[in-house]
């Protein structure tokens, strides 16, 4: 119950250090995604059913901290939150992130995420723009990479 309970703070931590800290640190409009983040974290670890649910609730919070709820983001989350649990358990319990395999990893998830995230805002706009590709999608992908890449140095320590 602890846990659970410490967990629960921990990504509305998250959901508010994304909303009020990284959400401000564009660089051409581009933005990290550290909700997609720890909401892979806690997938990885914890399997799918806690990804899940963790998918869920972080991106409930991210829609509705964001302004107008359209539940792309509480949608989209728990697609990751399922998908990202398909290491093996034997596997769960040895698993030690290094610098470079954070990158690739979110590096990949975050292309797929951002990508139904475009497609799905240009479905519901009507938007041929091109800067959704290049700023939220590849943009945004290579900077939750970098993002990935910080926190694996800074947590292997």
């Amino acid at each position: 119950m602890l846990s659970l309970a410490r967990h629960a703070l921990i990504g509305v931590a998250v959901v508010l250090v994304q909303w009020l800290v990284l959400g401000r640190l564009d660089i051409y409009g581009a933005t990290p995604d550290a909700v997609l983040l720890w909401v892979l974290w806690m997938s990885l670890n914890y399997g799918r059913q806690t990804g899940s649910l963790t998918g869920f609730g972080a991106g409930l919070l991210a829609d509705l901290t964001y302004g107008p709820w359209t539940g792309v983001n509480m949608f989209l989350k728990t697609l990751v939150g399922f998908f990202g649990s398909y290491v093996p358990a034997t596997q769960r319990e040895l698993l030690i992130i290094r610098p470079g395999q954070a990158f690739v990893g979110a590096l990949v998830v975050a292309l797929l995420h951002n990508g139904l995230q475009v497609l799905l805002v240009a479905l519901e706009t009507g938007s041929r723009s091109l800067t959704l590709i290049t700023i939220e999608w590849v943009g945004g992908a290579l900077y939750t990479a970098l993002l990935a890449l910080l926190a694996a140095l800074f947590y292997n320590r």
